[in-house]
């Protein structure tokens, strides 16, 4: 398709995908590192150079035979891409690496231009003292980083207090560093970011999770993210990637701090370990949109859309040596896994081996998916898993004025536990917690939720005024109190004012609530639907069959089977 060649320095697995989308499209790669790289072993052909991608001489021989060279890390020899800059074309910018590789610089560029990053001082070549006067001015904890290769959380150590500065320059001796006051993050979110000569676009945003400063899992979209933050996420990205020289995709790694606000963390100039979703979540993957971006190849946006939910699970080395392996086996037996092993011989502890990603037409479903690969992972690592399926984001929220309402609820709940949708109940009052009643509706809608079921005796107002605050859709479930026997409940519901609907089932009937609510669910998710279905085909079996014994006994004795 195209005749121009990229060289690629670095032939791990982010260039094994890289090749792969290559591939494709008849696009030859030459990947510059050892003969047995993952890279090269889909990748058969002469153009490929043996050495080290940090060696000067190797890089100079590579750029011989390239159109384009682009890079699978940051950490690489910027002097020599400077150099060889006037020959071919480097993506991204021989300037840009040059930034990104030190972190301190990093930052200050990305403040420079008004990108907001959490505070940082410089501590290269500085004392102790020096140490001591960054826990007074910051506090603890903080973090003290290395300016240069520092990856995967090695580089970096947190000073939870004034007695813990000797360890952490002990354990970063010789490196250059420096200090960041501590983010107080709620989650950490990512954005890959794709610049190409005309535009800036962005994939969308994701929720990762890290376990020993290793990127453990990704979820596209991120959850419990309003659309309103995950939008600022992606103009964030894109501004901070705008400052930088070059083509190509970035990755951008952010906290989303507790009063909202977001910070970017770090940037890679290159594919990222939180993009790997897109290879099976959106019709242009982060590979494919590198290469086009480098070799100026059309993007459209809507390729960079996500088609459904995803999770993504790095396969990280276990206890044995083919921990990865029997990861990878446990996965064949998802029917909506994809699994992608890189071809690194033998696993050792810690190392990326491979990963997984579930897709689904909802991210419950995709949940419970991979929920026992998370557990196999954890086990084939000697870990204690800490994500349990009650992880799950709840889809339907449950309220109640009063906690003597639950029993009434209990039929309903054990519906939405047999169908698996998550979920969660909560008490508030109308009358009584009305701030709280307030808040919760307000932020319903920004969470994962997608149905509220609300029940109340008396007045009964909760439903109503639940359903005036949000854009959900709100279900009453009428309780019968001392008085009236529930009917004043259920005019309650009923009679709501024009603009405030409250779908509202019979009094106390609970199950018809939690089904409501899971056909509201399965109308965008068939998954959802035919669990459905295959209890209402339950259902229709155990009706037939009282209907065989009726007629077998006669009415008389079924009663007396029935203990009436």
């Amino acid at each position: 398709m195209d005749k121009r060649k990229v060289g690629v320095l670095g032939g791990g697995q982010l260039g094994r995908m890289l090749v792969e989308s290559a591939n494709r499209l008849n696009i030859q790669v030459n990947i510059l590192d050892a003969p047995a790289a993952p890279a090269k072993q889909i990748s058969s052909h002469d153009g490929h150079i043996e050495g080290s991608f940090k060696d000067a001489a190797a890089i100079r021989e590579l750029a011989k035979s390239c159109d384009v060279v682009t890079v699978e890390i940051e950490h690489v020899d910027t002097q020599v891409l400077e150099e060889i800059s006037g020959d071919v074309d480097v993506h991204p910018h021989w300037s840009t690496l040059r930034i990104i590789k030190d972190k301190y610089a990093q930052k200050d560029h990305l403040k420079s231009y008004g990108v907001a990053v959490a505070e940082s001082i410089d501590l290269e070549g500085k004392e102790e003292e020096d140490f001591k006067k960054v826990g007074q001015e910051y506090g603890y904890p903080y973090m003290l980083k290395s300016k240069t290769e520092a990856y995967d959380g090695r580089g970096n150590f947190v000073v939870k207090s004034e007695d813990a500065i000797a360890e952490a320059r002990k354990a970063l001796a010789k490196r250059p560093l420096y200090a960041e006051r501590w983010a107080d993050f709620k989650m950490e979110l990512a954005v890959m970011v794709v610049k190409t000569k005309d535009m800036t676009l962005a994939f969308p945003t994701v929720e990762t999770i890290h376990e020993d400063n290793i990127c453990k899992l990704v979820y596209a979209p991120a959850r419990g993210v309003s659309k309103e933050i995950a939008a600022r996420a992606q103009e964030m990205a894109k501004k901070a990637i705008s400052t930088f020289q070059g083509k190509g995709v970035y990755g951008v790694e952010m906290f989303l701090l507790q009063d909202g606000t977001l910070l970017v963390n770090e940037i890679a100039p290159r594919p990222h370990n939180s993009g790997h979703y897109t290879i099976e979540a959106c019709p242009i993957s982060q590979y494919d949109a590198h290469l086009r971006a480098i070799l100026d190849l059309p993007i459209p946006e809507e390729g960079l859309r996500l088609k459904e939910p995803a999770i993504m699970l790095n396969i990280l080395g276990g206890k044995t040596p083919d921990s990865h392996v029997k990861a990878a086996q446990k996965a064949l037996e998802v029917g909506n896994a994809s699994i992608h092993l890189y071809g690194k011989g033998d696993a050792r502890p810690g190392r990326k081996m491979g990963h997984i990603t579930v897709t689904a037409p909802s991210m419950s479903t995709a949940e419970i998916n991979i929920q026992p690969l998370i557990e196999m992972v954890d086990e084939l690592a000697g870990k204690p898993n800490k994500t349990s399926p009650s992880a799950a984001e709840p889809l339907v929220a449950v309220i109640m004025g009063s906690d003597s309402d639950l029993p009434v609820l209990r039929p309903g709940l054990q519906i939405l536990e047999k169908l698996q949708i998550p979920f969660t109940t909560r008490i508030t009052s109308a009358h009584r917690t009305p701030d709280w009643l307030r808040e919760f509706s307000k932020e319903a809608a920004s969470s994962s939720l997608r149905v509220i079921i609300g029940a109340a005796g008396g007045a009964a107002h909760l439903p109503g005024m639940c359903a005036s605050w949000t854009t959900l859709p709100v279900i009453g479930c009428p309780v019968k109190a001392t008085h009236l026997d529930g009917v004043d409940s259920l005019y309650s519901m009923t009679q709501m004012p024009r603009g405030e609907p409250v779908a509202t089932v019979g009094i106390n009937n609970s199950t018809n609530a939690a089904l409501l609510a899971v056909r509201i669910l399965g109308a965008s998710d068939l998954e959802v639907r035919e669990r459905l279905r295959m209890w209402m085909a339950g259902n229709e079996k155990e009706v037939l069959r009282k209907d065989k014994v009726l007629l077998e006994q006669g009415w008389e004795e079924y009663l007396k089977s029935m203990g009436k």
